[in-house]
């Protein structure tokens, strides 16, 4: 039997949890998740989605706000004797002395294909540069941030308007999968670590609220790419009228659309849509669903009419 600390707090390290529960041979004897926090707006206190599929299993459940500042689940993991240590959206950086407490070292299930994109944000950064295909990679944790060993690889395509939000829920069950073949492989031998190739790593940087806001000379595929990226969190927005307007999906158009050269910004009613003039205004892109500030979302061109946009009115950067 291996014993197992599984470390992670969101939906997304779920399936790969869920997927070691179900497999016989293997025991989670603790989960390790970030504390209870207040959500909705009665501010309820609400538990991980971790901590919630632990509990409906009897697992031990261990919330430090911050591993390496908790001697104490420290010492209550290295009481519980595991053979390895699972690592799925945890977010912290690991000290020593848990990356060496478990014989078998600790695992870590990473959103790309690495060296590419190490860091925080890999779903998101795979979609905002642009990419067409990502991965998952397994790997042996070590001090530095996902500079360990990789273990094993699995590609995901992305399709051409796909959110940062649907692609972490197919990569967290593609990561479940994978790191089950990972543990497999480690055990009878035939997974062996590989050094990764600095030379060729690539950044994803910790997301953040000015990173939603949109430059609309930037080109029309850049817009998208960003949009689609940063859904759900931050989400992307311009301003119109001196209000905040939070742009959620767009599209690119198939043909040409407009009259031709507006200003970057303007907006433009045709065929039943409502687009806005990008790049250096020989662009457009595609406004699907938005959400005035204070309201609720609703289709681009519903709101543009109710809003009675003018000809030639123009939606600000940021």
């Amino acid at each position: 039997m291996l014993k197992i600390i599984y470390l992670g707090t969101p939906q997304f390290a779920v399936p790969t949890l869920k997927a070691l529960i179900a497999e016989p041979d293997f025991e989670v004897v603790a989960v390790v998740c970030q504390p209870d926090r207040p959500k909705g707006r009665g501010n309820k206190l609400m538990a991980p989605p971790t901590k919630q599929l632990a509990n409906e299993h009897n697992i031990t459940v261990l919330q430090p706000e911050k591993l390496a500042r908790s001697p104490e689940i420290v010492d209550a993991m290295r009481a519980l004797k595991p053979d390895i240590i699972v690592m799925v959206a945890f977010g912290q950086i690991l000290k020593k002395e848990v990356l060496e407490l478990p014989p078998r070292g600790v695992i870590n299930v990473h959103g790309s294909l690495l060296p590419e994109l190490r860091g925080a944000a890999p779903i998101n950064w795979s979609i905002i540069n642009g990419n067409t295909t990502t991965g998952v990679t397994t790997m042996v944790t070590e001090a530095g941030v996902d500079t360990g060993p990789m273990l094993l690889k699995a590609e995901i395509p992305i399709s051409p308007d796909m959110t940062a939000e649907e692609l972490s829920e197919t990569m967290s069950h593609v990561g479940a999968e994978l790191l089950i073949k990972t543990l497999r492989g480690l055990i009878d031998g035939t997974v062996k670590p590989l050094a990764q190739e600095d030379s060729k790593h690539t950044l994803a940087p910790i997301l953040d609220k000015t990173m939603g806001a949109l430059d609309f000379t930037q080109s029309a595929q850049n817009l998208h790419n960003r949009v689609r990226g940063l859904m759900p969190w931050p989400s992307t927005h311009a301003t119109f009228r001196g209000s905040k307007l939070k742009i959620i999906k767009t599209a690119l158009p198939a043909t040409s659309i407009g009259p031709g050269t507006k200003p970057a910004g303007t907006l433009h009613k045709q065929d039943g849509k409502l687009y806005v003039y990008c790049h250096s205004g020989d662009e457009v892109l595609e406004l699907v669903r938005v959400q005035p500030e204070s309201r609720s979302a609703v289709d681009g061109l519903a709101w543009a009419n109710g809003a009675h946009v003018e000809p030639g009115e123009k939606l600000e950067n940021g």
